[in-house]
């Protein structure tokens, strides 16, 4: 009897599984099926016919491509609608390229506050990486907003950067030690103390994040690389 009982109880929780999914009509479902017989390695996740007739976007982990049919032919890239001029492709992968930004260790990161702190940024970045340094200037033009650096050397370009980061965090106004370093090249005196360095850098890698300086809004968009005030503005706003 308990066994037929949980036989049912298993079988409803399928039954509501299934219908909590969106409904997937006869021939998209055809292509599914194709492409997991045809390539039984790859985890296929959400497909659907695109804006293209008889191609369907399909999602691969963060990777997004278009197919045909018979799930033969791929193409990796975006697809354009040239007549509003939007990119098709970039939110849909914008947003599987979200992270979760609610699940970082701010105790490892060092804060600022500007203003209201409204905006909050976080930003991964290297004491000794030129583009950091650019970086920093245009941070310090931005107002209301909150700031969150995580210290991330990277020894294999840096050899000292790990010191100077580690140099910064045992100081007692970290802030004040950072923005001397990156604003007007005073390196701070070598110091030794508990760290987060090697956190952050195991961290940054299990984000996939492979260069600095790396930029994260509060709804866990990205933005690479050392972008001017301007651009950071249109970027936390959500149009850039």
């Amino acid at each position: 009897m308990k066994k037929t009982l949980l036989a049912l109880a298993l079988a409803v929780t399928s039954l509501t599984s299934l219908a909590a999914q969106p409904a997937m009509d006869p021939e998209t479902a055809i292509v599914l099926n194709k492409l997991k017989q045809s390539y039984p390695a790859t985890t296929f996740g959400n497909i659907e016919k695109s804006a293209l007739p008889g191609v369907y976007e399909v999602t691969m982990g963060k990777n997004i491509a278009y197919t045909d049919k018979e799930g033969r032919y791929f193409l990796f890239g975006s697809v354009y609608d040239m007549q509003t001029r939007q990119d098709l492709t970039a939110p849909k992968r914008e947003a599987l390229n979200k992270i979760d930004v609610t699940k970082l260790p701010l105790a490892d990161a060092f804060m600022s506050k500007r203003g209201s702190g409204a905006r909050t940024i976080y930003v991964f970045t290297d004491p000794d990486c030129p583009y950091c340094k650019k970086l920093e200037p245009e941070l310090a033009k931005l107002d209301n907003v909150t700031i969150y650096t995580f210290m991330f050397p990277i020894d294999s370009l840096h050899p000292d950067a790990r010191n100077k980061a580690e140099s910064v965090w045992c100081n007692k106004d970290r802030q004040g030690a950072w923005n001397n370093l990156m604003l007007n090249g005073q390196v701070p005196e070598s110091k030794k103390c508990a760290n987060p360095v090697e956190r952050n850098i195991a961290l940054a890698e299990k984000l996939n994040i492979r260069g600095t300086p790396f930029l994260m809004s509060a709804d866990g968009r990205s933005l690479p690389g050392a972008a001017p005030a301007e651009k950071i503005i249109a970027w936390l706003e959500g149009s850039q």
